[in-house]
């Protein structure tokens, strides 16, 4: 019985561990689409840095991507920015392999 407990618990622990993995690609990822946002808008280091922590807050506001998408797309709209949802989907997307690949990296 200890051998299926053993198991049992490194699978809950494998669990957690890729759970928080995940967690971690994902704030990452929306910092750099927040820093790519900010780029595109122009703003200082010092802004782009806030609004780069912003958009990884946004995500907290429901599940999925479209909170974040609905932010960024809205901020870039509003500072007179020639972008449209497609764009930034496709920054998402690379900008979560380039924290998938960071993270693996620390690894």
């Amino acid at each position: 019985m200890t051998t299926f407990n053993d198991r049992e618990k490194a699978e809950e622990a494998k669990f957690a561990h890729d759970e928080e993995m995940n967690f971690r690609i994902h704030a990452r990822r929306n910092r750099l689409l927040g820093t790519w946002a900010a780029e595109k808008m122009g703003l200082s280091a010092v802004e782009a840095d806030s609004y780069a922590k912003s958009v990884v807050q946004a995500d907290f506001e429901e599940a999925g991507d479209e909170d974040v998408i609905r932010k960024v797309l809205g901020d870039l709209v509003n500072a007179g920015v020639d972008a449209d949802e497609a764009e930034v989907r496709l920054a998402l997307k690379a900008k979560e392999t380039e924290a998938r690949r960071a993270m693996i990296g620390e690894v």
